[in-house]
């Protein structure tokens, strides 16, 4: 048993306390340094990194090229979430509340920033009129795009704070936020139980929320937590997500903004179909190629 914690009259941040992303974490909003953002000539440019918020992004863009929507193109840019970068003045003024993703579209007479990864997926998904599954269906489709957004926390901020990034490992927030991770698991298998995609028969920006979440967890992509949380039991889940993995769009989309890992599966800024092509250690920076 830890020592028990009885909260403060007026709670105080402290700087100190610990965690993978103690140094960047912080109870205020605005920029610290002042900073503009590179852009490319494409009439979209995203900012961004490859956690699952972002792989959403990537992968639907990737997915509206595939469909060969060529008002699609877009420039990547990484954002490096541990060096600070959203705390910059130009993604400030992109996305003020500093999380990846950001995107800036100038494809109208107007430039337009989106925020929020289900925004832009929506935003992106109406623009073209593509991964909207049928719009008689298109009730169904939205309360899964939002159920996703509102469940992700528990997985993330929870359950992968405290098993993966905790300075210290303690049982009942793990217990706690696992036992909301198993249950979620549970809702996604039942429903796909009865369809091959979420919301029905039609691959739609659901899909790739949803995905790039939880499908990516139990394939083994997320925190080392697979066997911790026997995701091979929801084999419904399983099946929609190797599904989902295996079109050439998501492997495409998965290496975007990519800084960690294999080298091959990195591309670190996507400017043109060809960068999936022509990378090569020496286009990645020194410390990723050690």
């Amino acid at each position: 048993m830890t020592e028990s914690y009885t909260p403060p009259k007026v709670w105080t941040w402290d700087s100190e306390s610990g965690g993978k992303f103690a140094s960047i974490n912080r109870p205020i909003a605005g920029p610290t340094h002042d900073k503009e953002l590179a852009r490319g000539e494409h009439p979209f440019q995203l900012y961004s990194l490859a956690t699952p918020n972002g792989v959403k992004v990537t992968v639907m863009f990737e997915e509206l090229l595939e469909a060969g929507h060529k008002g699609a193109e877009y420039d990547a840019y990484l954002i490096n979430i541990g060096e600070g970068d959203q705390f910059s003045s130009g993604f400030v003024d992109v996305n003020p509340n500093s999380k990846i993703p950001a995107l800036m579209d100038l494809s109208g007479d107007k430039e337009v920033r989106v925020f929020e990864s289900g925004a832009i997926l929506l935003h992106l998904a109406e623009k073209f009129e593509a991964f909207l599954g049928p719009k008689e269906n298109r009730a169904e489709m939205i309360s899964w795009l939002f159920w996703q957004m509102g469940s992700a926390p528990y997985l993330g901020g929870g359950f992968g704070h405290f098993y993966a990034y905790a300075p210290e490992k303690w049982q009942y927030p793990i217990d706690r936020f696992a036992m909301e991770t198993k249950r979620q698991l549970d809702v996604l298998d039942r429903q796909l139980a009865d369809g091959t995609y979420i919301s029905g028969e039609e691959y739609t920006v659901a899909d790739i929320a949803i995905w790039s979440w939880y499908g990516q967890l139990v394939l083994g992509r997320l925190y080392e937590a697979a066997e911790f949380l026997d995701v091979a039991s929801y084999k419904n889940v399983v099946r929609w997500a190797e599904a989902i993995d295996a079109r050439p769009a998501v492997k495409r989309g998965r290496m975007v903004n990519r800084a960690w890992g294999e080298l091959n599966e990195q591309l670190r800024e996507r400017h043109a179909a060809e960068d999936f092509d022509a990378r090569t250690q020496d286009k990645l920076e020194p410390e990723a190629a050690e």
